[in-house]
């Protein structure tokens, strides 16, 4: 009784390692089955065309590479070419301030704005005075004022309504004044275009053009005007 019952236990372990075996195989049978469905493998013609692909990727991204250097390089040139175009543009603008400056101190070019205007008179007759002259304007009180007023940036200067220009001359003949030329009588009206402020100041300093002309007997006025105008000059002057 003893000896069948060992020869049992061994046909019932037998059927179950029988059975994890072909479990065993059967699911690794199914597991490489799966994994040749999901990976499928390549014949030699498809490897060398991936191969091929793959070269051409790379060597497009190398040329995309070149081109993005060299398009940098372009950009940069370009900003380059715009700054000195930019600065070409302020030099051009630079001289066409310039020569409008020139046109209204030649006279070329009507000229309008704020300025001011400065009125010389002979002094009051002193019968007690032996030197008429002493108390009369003459050209060099007329030069003081004008040449102040161009240092302090006067666009454009006139006497007695006559403009002057680079060539303008100014000659004192007895109780007259000749500009260019015309003669004009006493008082003299010098109106100047030009920041009237600024003008004013300079005139006005202490120990200036007006204390000057005054101390020589001179009857002098400024006042500031906001609306002067001066037209071009004719001819070749």
């Amino acid at each position: 009784m003893k000896i069948l019952k060992v020869k049992g236990n061994h046909v019932i372990l037998s059927l179950v390692c029988l059975v994890l075996g072909f479990i065993m195989a059967f699911s690794y049978h199914l597991t490489q089955m799966e994994y040749k469905e999901e990976k499928p493998k390549l014949s030699d013609k498809q490897y060398e065309k991936t191969i091929a692909l793959r070269d051409q990727l790379i060597a497009q991204e190398e040329i995309n590479r070149k081109l993005q250097r060299e398009l940098n390089k372009k950009q940069e040139k370009v900003q380059k070419s715009e700054k000195e175009l930019a600065k070409e543009a302020q030099v051009f603008l630079n001289l066409a301030e310039d020569s409008e400056k020139y046109r209204m101190f030649l006279g070329k070019v009507k000229v309008k704005g704020k300025g001011v205007r400065i009125t010389l008179s002979d002094g009051a007759y002193d019968p007690k005075e032996d030197n008429v002259n002493n108390y009369l304007v003459h050209e060099h009180h007329v030069f003081k004022v004008v040449n102040e007023l161009y240092i302090s940036g006067a666009a454009a200067v006139a006497i007695n309504g006559q403009r002057l220009t680079s060539h303008s001359y100014i000659v004192c003949n007895g109780p007259v004044i000749t500009v260019d030329g015309t003669p004009y009588p006493a008082p003299f009206v010098i109106t100047a275009i030009g920041d009237p402020d600024v003008l004013a100041s300079s005139i006005n300093l202490t120990g200036g053009v007006k204390d000057q002309l005054v101390n020589d007997n001179i009857v002098f006025s400024l006042e500031k005007d906001s609306a002067l105008v001066f037209n071009p000059i004719l001819g070749n002057s």
